[in-house]
């Protein structure tokens, strides 16, 4: 059974710091690109960062390039999103998505972020 848990999300004031965690299991994590997604209220979910096992430079949404890190663990099957400098609108449900060729992807269960004073 595959599970995708994610964990670090909360409350944080204007231009401060969380880091997000997704453990996956279940999946030969090294074989699946690993993303970050969010979804404001109202709002589509959209990519906000992707990340390969092979090298290849990690993608970046325009809207957090410069303020967000993503990174992946393929040994212990962790999937990181660093987000600094945060602002009013990061505020968003975020989702770890893990996926493999054409097949359907696999999605975390969602972690709210909410920046405000």
């Amino acid at each position: 059974q595959v599970q995708l848990v994610e964990s670090g999300g909360g409350l944080v004031q204007p231009g401060g710091s969380l880091t997000h965690s997704c453990a996956a299991s279940g999946i030969t994590f090294g074989q699946y690109y690993m993303s970050w997604y969010r979804q404001a209220p109202g709002e589509e979910r959209y990519l906000v960062a992707g990340i390969s096992s092979v090298g290849a430079p990690p993608f970046y949404d325009h809207s957090v390039k410069g303020r967000f890190t993503i990174s992946r663990d393929d040994v212990d099957k962790m999937l990181y999103l660093q987000m600094n400098n945060l602002n009013p609108s990061d505020t968003a449900v975020y989702y770890c998505q893990a996926k493999f060729g054409l097949d359907s992807p696999y999605w975390g269960q969602g972690t709210q972020v909410t920046v405000s004073t």
